[in-house]
């Protein structure tokens, strides 16, 4: 039992020191350097180094008790700027999945119209180019209908119903789940979940933690902008890591949708035989829609 805890004090420990203390460390060490230089000396590698210098000898010449209690104070600092960022990476999730707040309705619709509209067209455009060449295809006919598809997926794998390309791809889940097999995930998702092989489980859980970190990594782009007010590159710093959070989570949310539909198919008629609404014995095959509507009426109860 000790050396349980003993792992679970190193894992929590590890994790406390990659997602608070290091990027908070980095970050305070940014504090300085803008503080050192400003706007005005932005560039001035021959300054901060005499400053680097300097604070360095100041740092040597202080007690070790002093300097012991520099330390503690950095990593306070460092892990408290986290814990603000951290707060802050929910603000982040709901903006990239397109659950913006309630003022911002008119955008929200506003740009989920726009989305859906650009989707209808490209769906009316694939057709029209498969009506054109019903008969015989030649390969460059086929070749411009597949582009014309990838381009329709690339959008958004079902219609519009978010603001944003990460809303829609969870959205679309949720769409292809009811309209192909009856079954709201809204309130069927817990009970999936908990039939769910531990392999299935556990490819579900490192891609939704891959989002995760690509969520708090993206909101490190906050502090990093405020910092550009008094030193300007730091707006060029806060710029990569947002985009590259930004494009992390993106293929992220790809990999947890695509696990997420493909769990559905492989395993909805697992979940309505443990609910027994299952149509037929056979334990294999996808969901029916009779099954999929009896769960969903099952699991809403009445809600």
């Amino acid at each position: 039992m000790g050396g349980f805890f003993e792992q679970l004090a190193k894992a929590l420990a590890d994790r406390w020191i990659s997602l608070l203390v290091l990027p908070g460390v980095f970050f305070l060490g940014g504090v300085w350097v803008a503080v050192s230089l400003g706007h005005g000396q932005a560039w001035n590698v021959v300054l901060l180094t005499r400053q680097a210098e300097n604070a360095a000898a100041t740092v040597v010449d202080l007690p070790t008790g002093a300097q012991a209690l520099l330390v503690v104070v950095v990593l306070a600092g460092a892990a408290g700027t986290g814990f603000v960022v951290q707060a802050l990476a929910g603000v982040t999730r709901r903006i990239w999945l397109g659950q913006w707040p309630h003022p911002l309705g008119q955008l929200v619709a506003a740009q989920t119209a726009r989305r859906r509209a650009q989707w209808h067209r490209l769906v009316a455009e694939r057709r029209a180019l498969e009506r054109a060449s019903a008969g015989t295809r030649t390969r460059e006919q086929q070749d411009e209908i597949d582009t014309v598809a990838q381009r329709l997926t690339r959008l958004a794998m079902a219609e519009p119903g978010r603001a944003t390309w990460m809303g829609d791809r969870i959205h679309a889940v949720e769409s292809i789940a009811y309209h192909r097999y009856g079954l709201d995930l809204t309130y069927g998702w817990s009970r999936l979940w908990l039939v769910l092989p531990d392999a299935t489980r556990a490819e579900l859980t490192a891609a939704h933690s891959a989002f995760a970190a690509a969520v708090a990594t993206g909101t490190w782009a906050v502090p990093y902008a405020l910092l550009a007010v008094v030193w300007w590159p730091a707006m060029l710093v806060a710029a990569g890591i947002g985009l590259t959070g930004w494009a992390r989570a993106r293929a992220a949310v790809a990999d947890f949708s695509t696990l997420t539909e493909a769990a559905v198919d492989l395993h909805g008629r697992t979940l309505a035989a443990a609910l027994g609404v299952g149509d037929t014995p056979q334990e294999t095959g996808p969901l029916t829609i009779s099954e999929g509507e009896r769960i969903t009426d099952l699991v809403r109860k009445g809600r």
